[in-house]
């Protein structure tokens, strides 16, 4: 594993955790942190497996400090009123639709991935309160956030000397961050289907204090852009 220590104490006010969904047999699994606003653009944190993920969320939730938690895996699924609409793609997707193979695998794993980081992190901080709506988050009725990034296609980062799934889970901590910083909005989304919302499923297995509501909501969904030239 590689990995490096979170950073002091009280040196943002919030903290981004990005995880890379994948295999932790094969080293497939990254996660990266970023402390928002900073001074520089050194990331707080990074490793190679989801125990190292939850301790850099928890830090920051245990310093007074709000959260983002990112898992970059299909996170809302839409079901449709009409049967023949089922396993459509969401708007926005493109070519790599949740239900297609590696997005469903993605999905599969980022569920019992998920839902054991929401666990272990609940256990780590008593009480905690989680929303996927960021109105609510920024109104402060919240202090986890839980969003899906989208790192694929033409947006998907360069390897750097730590790997592919380390250079995801940095592209994907710092587009939610600049995201949360920035623009408003989604950018892929289930709407006009249904949304079956898989993170606040997780949250509420989890036993965190979630609105049940959120079960049929839509999540935040950043997706990487191409690198311009």
């Amino acid at each position: 594993m590689v990995e490096r220590e979170a950073g002091g104490r009280g040196m943002g006010q919030q903290r981004v955790v990005a995880v890379d969904v994948g295999s932790v047999r094969t080293g497939s699994f990254a996660w990266a942190a970023l402390d928002v606003p900073s001074a520089g653009s050194a990331l707080a944190g990074y490793g190679s497996d989801p125990a190292s993920a939850v301790a850099a969320a928890a830090e920051a939730l245990a310093d007074g400090r709000r959260a983002v938690l990112a898992l970059e895996a299909p996170m809302a699924v839409p079901v449709p009123q009409a049967w023949v609409e089922l396993g459509r793609g969401r708007a926005g997707e493109g070519n790599r639709p949740w239900s297609a193979s590696a997005g469903a695998g993605a999905l599969g794993t980022g569920l019992a991935q998920g839902a054991w980081m929401l666990g272990e992190l609940g256990r780590a901080v008593p009480g905690l309160t989680a929303t996927t709506q960021v109105r609510r988050w920024t109104g402060g009725a919240a202090r986890l956030l839980l969003v899906e990034a989208f790192v694929s296609g033409a947006g998907k980062p360069v390897a750097t000397v730590l790997g592919q799934h380390a250079a995801d889970a940095e592209a994907a901590a710092r587009m939610v961050a600049d995201r949360l910083g920035g623009e408003d909005g989604t950018d892929v989304e289930c709407a006009p289907h249904r949304a079956f919302n898989l993170l606040a499923a997780q949250a509420l297995w989890a036993g965190l204090d979630i609105p049940g509501d959120e079960l049929r909501r839509d999540v935040l969904v950043v997706r990487a852009r191409p690198v311009r030239t």
